[in-house]
């Protein structure tokens, strides 16, 4: 969110439920207001064998997974505030998809 406010958002643009996400205290610390394709490098160097920041996933199919459990697009990696916008578009898809699937399992 903080990210998003630095470049000139509004709140009705960042306080979207498609942009938040539940993470760990340390590891939303971590992250601060870094752009997700900042971030996003340390956590695949992480699953290359860099220095861990970001939690525990340090396989890159874990992390897809994680990606796909949390509806992420696997293009977050390059996101930045130009591409919010489709960045919310498609991740409000993936979480439609994900909540369509769970009630037709009922």
């Amino acid at each position: 969110r903080d990210y998003l406010k630095k470049q000139g958002m509004t709140r009705g643009q960042y306080n979207q439920v498609a942009n938040f996400a539940v993470t760990q205290s340390e590891i939303n610390i971590a992250i601060g207001n870094k752009e997700p394709w900042a971030y996003f490098t340390e956590v695949v160097d992480q699953c290359n064998d860099g220095p861990k920041k970001y939690g525990n996933i340090t396989d890159p199919e874990e992390l897809l997974e994680n990606l796909r459990m949390n509806c992420i697009p696997e293009w977050a990696a390059e996101a930045t505030a130009d591409n919010y916008p489709e960045f919310l578009e498609e991740r409000r898809s993936l979480m439609a998809q994900k909540v369509k699937a769970y009630f037709e399992s009922l």
